[in-house]
């Protein structure tokens, strides 16, 4: 795959990943268009994408996309206050559950931060993610102008897990902050890259 923009069956500039003509990557194409890079807010829809990008570890992001119904319906619309509530039962339970990535690591990790995080104020969640946004920089040209991690992303992870946090490191936390807008990494060009 180029490191280009690629032009789609639509006619739209896309990003190399987002741009994929095969029909199973129109899931990839509808997230690009019209999700990642957007700023989210909100504690739970923020945990929401900590924890989807901490299932995606080792796995391609179209298996998550895929699944991310049954991920919501299996993790109680990742609803903090819910998850914080799970039992070992629970868990048992989802690890058997086929709609989700049953991983007994990444499983416990979830509920591990649901806790952690229903023990904050509302909104502090939210507030110290966004506080790790850097300043606007200019579009990357390719995809070899993208980072894997970034002084913001490392630190974000640092302080994530200082709080308690689970399953969370530079990586995971830079792709965080490219699905929550808090960098654009759509390239130079790209119809859903604005500003």
């Amino acid at each position: 795959m180029s490191g280009t923009l690629i032009t789609g069956p639509d006619g739209l500039r896309r990003c190399p990943w987002g741009g994929m003509e095969a029909e199973s990557a129109a899931d990839y194409r509808v997230y690009h268009d019209t999700e990642w890079g957007r700023p989210v807010h909100g504690d739970d829809a923020l945990y929401e994408r900590i924890c989807l990008e901490a299932f995606q570890s080792g796995l391609s992001w179209l298996t998550i996309l895929r699944r991310r119904e049954g991920f919501r319906a299996a993790f109680a619309d990742f609803s903090i206050a819910k998850v914080a509530a799970f039992t070992d039962a629970d868990a048992e339970r989802l690890l058997a559950d086929a709609a989700i990535i049953r991983n007994r690591a990444k499983i416990t990790a979830t509920i591990a931060n649901a806790r952690v995080a229903a023990e904050w104020a509302p909104g502090e969640l939210d507030a110290l993610i966004w506080s790790y946004a850097p300043e606007p920089a200019a579009a990357p040209r390719t995809a070899a102008d993208v980072p894997a991690t970034t002084p913001e992303s490392t630190a974000l992870a640092k302080d994530l897990k200082k709080r308690g946090f689970r399953f969370i490191g530079p990586t995971t936390a830079y792709a965080l902050m490219q699905a929550c807008g808090l960098v654009n990494d759509h390239l130079a060009g790209c119809h859903a890259r604005k500003g």
